[in-house]
């Protein structure tokens, strides 16, 4: 991936709080009819929110990063057409990162399992030093793997980036009903997982949503 190409995925917000969001969602509707200048300039304004999500779900540093935000960007615009205005597009390409980056995960750590069978869980090898909210952090990024998709995508968006159900609801297209149903099920799966660990658990913060 060349420099150029990296740039893309440089998370600078400016030009999105600027353009107000029926702008954003215009310029969503031409983009999907194939105008190449409304997309480019639509990939500007998401790209940030796309990498923002995408290095909340790696974590910082990942060596697979940039490689997720491109493949994240072409499948928004790949997806545009099915796009219904239903939230911002920045969100809807946001979704979309999130799906992306925990693929690339789990196909890194399936690649990691094969060639070293020896390793690790990730969260093993957090320093038990590292500030609670690190930790946090990267103990539900990999617990997330083992999840199925949906279930995981839904609980990486509320505990991840902190959407609200209504918000996770409209980028996802299924009923808030639906949602909570998909977080009660992680939740509960991720429950099993640490019941042996009650200061997990406590790190976790794994309570019912309203």
């Amino acid at each position: 991936m060349g420099e150029r190409d990296r740039a893309k995925c440089s998370p600078t917000d400016a030009s999105f709080s600027a353009t107000p969001p029926n702008d954003r969602l215009a310029l969503a509707r031409i983009a999907a009819g194939g105008d190449a200048r409304a997309t480019r300039a639509l990939l500007e304004l998401v790209a940030p929110r796309v990498i923002g999500a995408i290095r909340a779900m790696m974590g910082p540093g990942h060596p697979d990063a940039d490689d997720a935000c491109q493949l994240a960007l072409i499948g928004f615009v790949q997806a545009l057409p099915q796009f219904r205005g239903e939230c911002d597009p920045a969100q809807f390409a946001a979704r979309i990162g999130v799906r992306v980056a925990s693929a690339t995960r789990r196909r890194a750590r399936a690649l990691g399992a094969r060639t070293d069978a020896s390793t690790e869980p990730e969260e093993m090898h957090v320093a038990p030093a590292a500030p609670a909210s690190a930790r946090r952090r990267t103990l539900i990024r990999s617990l997330l793997d083992a999840l199925p998709e949906e279930q995981a995508e839904t609980l990486a968006l509320r505990v991840v980036l902190g959407w609200s159900l209504k918000e996770i609801s409209a980028a996802s297209g299924a009923p808030v009903n639906t949602i909570r149903s998909r977080l009660r099920l992680a939740k509960d799966a991720l429950r099993r997982r640490i019941a042996s660990d009650p200061e997990l658990a406590d790190a976790l913060d794994l309570r019912e949503d309203a």
